[in-house]
């Protein structure tokens, strides 16, 4: 089994990389959206990061277009909105597939090791989140509309 770390992702201008930086540390891995709903969820997930990234804290930001055509913006228009209207310093990676023929290898993965309602592996919109441990076990998966705030005590528990 490759160890979720392993797993190849996209820097926003395409090179290829792992998540090897963030070997040993808690993650919340999300799948991001400019123009949702959600989208306010940003200021959320950025407080989340800032409180516990001295702890050994990550989260991880993954735009994606497929839910409603949500994220049009190329790599530097996603990197702007998500800077100047949320402040994110967290890291925010290429635009991916959540599902379909070309989903992102990292979400073939979490979506395996953490199915949604009824056994359902697919990833229904926006902003599901997924909970990571320090040893690369996904522990949860939360819906969109669950709040990041919400998932603060989860994330205390594992750090």
């Amino acid at each position: 089994m490759t160890a979720l770390t392993d797993i190849a992702v996209r820097k926003p201008g395409g090179e290829e990389t792992t998540l090897a930086d963030h070997d040993g540390e808690v993650l919340l891995i999300v799948n991001t959206a400019s123009k949702c709903g959600f989208t306010p969820q940003y200021a959320e997930l950025e407080e989340l990061q800032r409180r516990y990234k001295e702890r050994g804290f990550s989260v991880l930001g993954f735009p994606c277009n497929q839910f409603g055509g949500q994220e049009p913006g190329d790599a530097a228009e996603i990197a702007n909105f998500c800077s100047l209207t949320y402040d994110v310093t967290f890291p925010v990676y290429a635009k991916v597939d959540v599902n379909g023929a070309n989903a992102a290898p990292l979400f073939e993965h979490l979506k395996r090791e953490a199915p949604g309602l009824l056994g359902s592996k697919a990833i229904k919109w926006n902003f599901t989140k997924f909970l990571v441990d320090r040893a690369g076990k996904v522990i949860d998966r939360y819906a969109p509309t669950t709040s990041p705030r919400d998932i603060a005590g989860d994330i205390e528990r594992l750090l």
